[in-house]
Formats: C-alpha cells, structure tokens, sequence
C-alpha cells in the first residue's frame, strides 16, 4: 500500500511574478463594496451598530510588481474597523498600516464607508417621535500632504417656491375683490366663514422634497461629529421632513412652510452660512436641489467655503 506524501507545499503565488506583457504604474488598487460592521458614535455619546460598505486603495508605486497584497487591505479592515468605533484616529492607524503591509509597494492610501445612521427625532407639536436614517459618507486619504479625512452627509427638507406664493396671494387678492364688494362694509363673521374655506386658499404655491448634499472636512484634532452638523443644517432650513405626524404637527410644518419661503439659492446661503459660522469645519462644500413640482427638472444650487488648499478626497 502506497503512503500519501503528507508534506506541505508551498502555496503558488503568481501576485510576486513581474509582468508578462505590460509594466507601470497604478494610481489606486485595491476592493469596493466590502461588507463590514461598524460602531459609530454621531456626537452624542452613544455607539450605534451598523453595517457598512468599504473600498480600500493603495497605489501601486513599482512598476515591475504585478499587483499589490490585496487580502492584507481586508484583513486590516477587519482588525481596525470590524466592528470597532469608528473615529479619525482609527482612520489615521487604518491607513498607516494599509502602507506598511505593501513591503514598499505603495506610498498613498484611502479608504471610504458608506452607511446609514439613525436619529430619533422629535413631532413639531404632539410629543411624538420617529427614527430618521441619514446617508453618511467617511472617506479618509493618507499620502505625502499627510493624513485627511472628510464627512459626507444629506438633510432632506421641504422648499415653498417664493414666486409661486406671490402668485397664489395675488389669485387670493383677486378672489377675495370679487366676493366682497369694496363700497359694502365688512362683516366680521362672514369674513371669518371666508377665509376658512376653499374660495379664501384659492391658490396654493408648489412646494416640493427637497435635498440638502454637504461634505465637511474638520479642523484639525476635531471630532467626527455628525449629529451637530445635521442639527445646524437643519436648524437653518427650518423645514426638514417629519418622522411621527398628527394632525397638529402638520399644521406646524405648514407654518414653517409658509414662513421659509425659499429658492434654491436661499437654501443653499442659509446652510452656507450655517457653517461658515460653526466652529470645527475647516472645508465645506454644499449641493441643494428642489425637485420641483411644477416641472420634470430639478432646480439646484452649490456653495462652498474654508480653506482652499487641495482637492477633495474622491474629486
């Protein structure tokens, strides 16, 4: 009877072999789309548990290597990331050890994760509340600049077309000339009767969801804040959806309707404004768009502000 060979070989390992054909250099190797979990804590104190999409790059510095050491990127990943809390100082380590697993293959790394976060928030008026899920965005670079990181995130919001409510007011004007005759005097009541029904709101301006894109870069050693952010775009809009909605709170976000109106311009300054004047943004960019109800286009507006040096991570 014939002994198997139980010695073990060594595994193949055609990454290390040159290149047949084509030699040079890459801009960015590396996985898209890695499923990962992670803890985040929004800047309220409290880790929520998610599960997040990861692309991991390293350059490709060598032009004779044929490929970069693709599973050490995962499994740094997992050691740093898996379901770890999530903060710059991670990030910084993250990336410093994506380039030391190269063995000199690479000098620039970036990594980013796409996730949702949830945020309770409070009815206008009934004491409810409901859950909200907010895109977020983290992408962090490391080459000879040094390390970088940014938060990418979106607020979706109700926008009333200010032309549009100077039209229907007109049409109101107008209604209201006909039903009451200018040399009668008025009568309170019948006024009152008038106003609440439909021939007082015979015209209604259009309003639409509207989407609020904002990408920060933070100062210098601040933290990776996200409810703060949200709570300031918000607060300047003064218009974001609703989770939980009685009949009163309806009324309420139909007040906070009628009294922002706004173009997309306007949303666009007002949030501009909301962080140029916040403290740890060091960068911020800004794109509005009202997807609007009278026509098939949307209407969108950019802003940007901060320091100017560089680009963005990503473009």
């Amino acid at each position: 009877m014939k002994h198997r060979d139980h010695r073990i070989l060594a595994l193949p390992d055609v990454a290390v072999e040159a290149p047949r054909d084509t030699a040079g250099t890459l801009d960015w190797v590396g996985m898209a789309g890695i499923e990962l979990p992670i803890a985040f804590d929004a800047g309220n104190g409290e880790t929520q548990r998610c599960g997040a999409r990861v692309d991991a790059f390293v350059n490709l510095t060598r032009a004779a290597s044929r490929g970069i050491h693709m599973s050490r990127l995962y499994l740094l990943l997992d050691g740093h990331l898996g379901g770890g809390r999530l903060d710059g100082p991670v990030l910084e380590r993250l990336l410093h050890a994506f380039l030391r697993s190269q063995d000199g293959l690479a000098d620039r790394a970036r990594v980013s994760l796409r996730f949702e976060h949830l945020v309770r928030r409070a009815a206008l008026r009934s004491g409810n509340s409901g859950w909200r899920a907010y895109p977020v965005l983290v992408e962090a670079l490391l080459d000879e600049r040094g390390f970088r990181w940014e938060l990418e995130t979106a607020v979706t919001y109700s926008s009333t077309c200010p032309a549009s409510a100077a039209l229907a007011r007109q049409l109101i004007q107008q209604q209201f000339a006909g039903d009451f005759r200018a040399d009668a005097p008025l009568d309170h009541a019948a006024v009152m009767a008038w106003l609440g029904s439909e021939r007082g709101i015979v015209a209604t301006p259009h309003a639409q969801r509207s989407t609020a894109q904002v990408r920060v870069r933070p100062a210098q050693d601040a933290p990776l804040d996200l409810l703060p952010l949200l709570d300031r775009i918000e607060q300047a809009l003064a218009t974001p959806v609703q989770t939980a909605v009685k009949r009163e709170d309806e009324q309420a976000f139909a007040l906070a309707n009628g009294g922002n109106l706004m173009f997309c311009e306007d949303a666009a300054r007002r949030i501009q404004r909301a962080l140029h004047d916040g403290a740890g943004i060091a960068r911020y960019r800004v794109r509005v768009e009202h997807h609007e109800s009278l026509h098939p286009h949307d209407a969108v507006a950019h802003a940007s502000g901060g320091e100017a040096a560089g680009g963005w991570i990503g473009g």
